[in-house]
């Protein structure tokens, strides 16, 4: 059942974003967002009273956990939008080949090949919360940079905007990816990894259908589709990036919370106090 209402959720959420901007009848897009969140109540209500659940939203009550899961799916919409919406722009207003589009992604990829392994090694040293609000910060400049590039672009003005993308999203990747497996209890760890995932996939699939939604209104050749599509992606990597920094506030407060005493120590204060 609870795989169901997930598939039924997912199905109807994709679907509604996707008819807007198809031109879909208004009372079937109500009525597919409205079935999305009440098959989305009816999951997160039924997992919360089961004790292996499937989703395990209990780790939600976790505030560094939500944020960290938050800015996850902020990020993966963003990449979503502009991956999707830059094999457009390249085929479609640039009209490269698939050979020269798949060269001019492939900066990106390479980049994040290179730092990610150092922003593993300093996620180690230094909070989650900073790199991650730092790689974000970069991102969204490469996705400014990415919308304001000249009506012809020469392949190097492609290149190095890549390379900056990709050296933002290297830095957010493992420190993030870190947090939301050590912000849940061990014992928890596989449920952890699976909203992790989750979270991916889901960012993943609204930015793609956030694209149809643009484009459906602007196109995807000419017009400010891809500028619009780029400079939207470009919003929610700045909010992913406000997301993470606001974990540092959470991660000093609770550190700073005094730990309880033990039930031993509670019974020893008595006597201490007696003599």
């Amino acid at each position: 059942m609870s795989a169901l209402l997930s598939a039924v959720a997912s199905a109807l959420l994709i679907r509604g974003i996707t008819g807007i901007g198809h031109g879909q009848g208004v009372p079937v897009i109500v009525i597919e967002l409205s079935g999305a969140m009440l098959a989305g109540y009816l999951l997160v209500r039924r997992q919360a009273a089961l004790s292996l659940p499937l989703l395990p939203v209990d780790l939600f009550r976790r505030p560094v956990f939500a944020l960290s899961v938050t800015t996850s799916v902020c990020t993966f919409v963003a990449l979503g939008v502009v991956f999707v919406t830059l094999h457009f722009y390249f085929q479609y207003v640039l009209g490269r080949s698939q050979v020269e589009t798949g060269l001019l992604m492939t900066p990106w990829p390479a980049t994040v090949a290179l730092v990610a392994p150092f922003a593993g090694r300093l996620a180690d040293r230094y909070p989650a919360g900073i790199l991650c609000g730092i790689g974000l910060a970069v991102l969204t400049s490469g996705f400014v940079l990415l919308a304001a590039l000249p009506a012809q672009p020469h392949p190097a003005d492609i290149v190095w905007r890549m390379m900056i993308c990709g050296f933002g999203f290297g830095f957010f990747g493992s420190p993030n990816n870190r947090a939301i497996i050590t912000s849940a209890p061990r014992e928890r760890s596989g449920g952890a990894g699976a909203i992790q995932s989750t979270a991916r996939l889901l960012g993943q699939t609204v930015g793609a259908a956030l694209v149809a939604l643009i484009f459906g209104f602007a196109g995807p050749s000419g017009g400010t589709g891809p500028t619009v599509a780029i400079l939207l992606a470009a919003g929610f990597a700045a909010l992913a990036a406000v997301l993470s920094v606001l974990r540092m506030f959470n991660f000093v407060r609770f550190s700073r919370a005094p730990r309880r005493a033990s039930p031993a120590a509670r019974e020893q204060q008595p006597r201490a106090a007696g003599k």
